[in-house]
């Protein structure tokens, strides 16, 4: 994937400049060693891959070896995986490889929390795209690890006719029947709506999927009445976990949190090392 490619680039670039000068002045090029990066709590992990590359793009020769895999449950202290090669690369490497992994073991862990909540609900929790910039790729993945599934991945996978393309376009049903026209039949069309108006005229447009945004749990009902299978119906805006059970015994088929990437924190890991 050349987007992560260049992520690893950039952050490489970032954190060496020209030169990582402490580890230059104090480690000989042929030293040897062997590393272990350890879980300093429990954690769902996700992000093996990249920190190989990390590793790899600074020297091709170094050997990791996971000792689990993505998706994992991680026990605290459980060692992740080992790294063995030339010093200067586990020295030089050691941050940028703990930065991906501990981000994208941080979203996976949160999302695998709310997945459990709605374990025994028939209900699916999709991400946003409220994500970090140049992360997308890589965060989107990690939701996956954790469970939940992906919404779409940017502006070119799927039509989301949202508040403001209503205002800029006159209307539900002619955004609707703008958008029927311009995209393939495979292609779903889903509406934002903010009300039981915008429902009822998101239906009569033939929307695919409608979103419920930022309505109450009585607002969600009625629109469900309302709605009666004729679209997948997405309810998104600030849903917190304590609020999932409750929202999955309304009907409704998948809930949007931008949570899941944007308010998701780092877990810990440490990254210990031994000279040969």
């Amino acid at each position: 994937m050349f987007a992560v490619e260049k992520l690893i680039e950039l952050a490489l670039e970032e954190d060496i400049g020209p030169g990582d000068i402490t580890t230059a002045h104090l480690i000989k090029p042929d030293q040897q060693g062997q590393a272990h990066i350890i879980a300093k709590e429990p954690l769902v992990l996700a992000g093996l891959d990249i920190a190989r590359r990390v590793f790899k793009s600074l020297n091709p020769n170094i050997q990791f070896i996971p000792l689990a895999s993505d998706g994992d449950e991680i026990a605290a202290a459980a060692t992740i995986v080992e790294v063995t090669g030339g010093m200067q690369t586990l020295l030089t490497g050691e941050r940028t490889a703990l930065n991906f992994l501990q981000r994208l073991s941080g979203i996976a862990t949160m999302v695998r929390e709310y997945v459990q909540v709605v374990a025994m609900h028939n209900i699916q929790l999709v991400d946003t795209r409220k994500t970090t910039p140049g992360w997308r790729v890589l965060e989107k993945y990690a939701v996956r690890i954790g469970g939940a599934a992906n919404h779409r991945m940017g502006l070119y996978d799927g039509v989301l006719i949202k508040d403001n393309h209503i205002a800029a376009c006159g209307g539900i049903a002619v955004a609707v029947r703008t958008a029927r026209k311009a995209v393939s039949h495979l292609v779903k069309i889903e509406v934002e709506t903010s009300d039981l108006d915008q429902v009822q005229q998101a239906l009569d447009a033939g929307a695919d999927v409608i979103m419920l945004d930022n309505m109450n749990f009585e607002q969600i009902k009625a629109a469900m009445a309302k709605i009666a299978g004729r679209a997948l119906v997405e309810v998104s805006g600030g849903i917190r976990k304590d609020q999932l059970v409750a929202l999955a015994q309304t009907g409704v088929d998948m809930l949007s949190i931008g949570a899941l990437t944007h308010s998701a924190c780092s877990v810990d890991m440490s990254m210990q090392i031994t000279a040969d």
